[in-house]
């Protein structure tokens, strides 16, 4: 067992650093977690779940407690890699489509705006870089669900039908009308990085975003892939 003495004077706060410091040595059942960090268990579940429901923790397949994807995406922020690959893809996106192209980055309980493409002129969607969104709700909210451990409101089959398709796609969802069809962009161990969305005025895009630019965003996602 390791004794945690260096406080802060806020209990709460050093037990917290104390079961994100262990977790991160190896996951952790909540026997282990207890014994590493000498709290009772109650105490150790109560705050491990408090910090799963922020995705610094997050569980394995067995139900480990594990490193969330909160701290890396808040430490590592946008790759100068990704952003240099998607410019030239998202440009061509654009221009195929005549609609708006986002690429989004998984904050925590957020998911941000990392760069964006406009069309030159017409009606269009713009959501401006830095810009944090839901995740629960939208085509890019439903994809990071799809393929990262968060909270979010889909069902199952409808996550599974994401993974199925390689996309997914919204309709006045997260915004009337605004419609989207987002699609998944994997790095070189088959991890997700980001996830590259087309969005526009939903009667541009209706009945079905996917039905006409879904071809289209999975071959920008799958060229952006190889690219990392």
């Amino acid at each position: 067992m390791r004794q945690y003495n260096e406080g802060s004077g806020i209990k709460v706060l050093d037990r917290a650093v104390a079961i994100a410091r262990s977790v991160a040595a190896g996951d952790k059942t909540l026997a282990e977690l207890s014994d590493d960090t000498e709290l009772p268990r109650a105490t150790a579940h109560r705050i491990a779940t408090a910090l799963e429901l922020h995705h610094v923790l997050a569980r394995n397949d067995h139900g480990e407690w594990r490193l969330g994807p909160a701290l890396s995406g808040y430490a590592a922020g946008p790759s100068p890699k990704l952003l240099a690959a998607a410019a030239p893809v998202m440009r061509e996106l654009v221009a195929a489509t005549g609609e708006s192209a986002q690429l989004y980055q998984l904050t925590g309980s957020t998911r941000t705006c990392i760069a964006a493409e406009e069309p030159e002129s017409g009606l269009h969607n713009v959501v401006p870089v830095g810009s944090r969104l839901t995740l629960a709700a939208g085509s890019a909210a439903r994809v990071f669900a799809a393929h990262a451990p968060i909270d979010a409101p889909f069902d199952t089959a409808d996550l599974e039908r994401v993974r199925v398709d390689g996309f997914a796609e919204s309709v006045a969802e997260r915004e009337v009308g605004l419609a989207s069809v987002s699609a998944p962009v994997f790095g070189p161990d088959g991890t997700l990085v980001a996830v590259l969305s087309i969005s526009g005025p939903a009667e541009r895009l209706r009945p079905s975003p996917a039905g006409k630019w879904g071809a289209a965003l999975k071959d920008a996602t799958a060229r952006l892939s190889a690219e990392l």
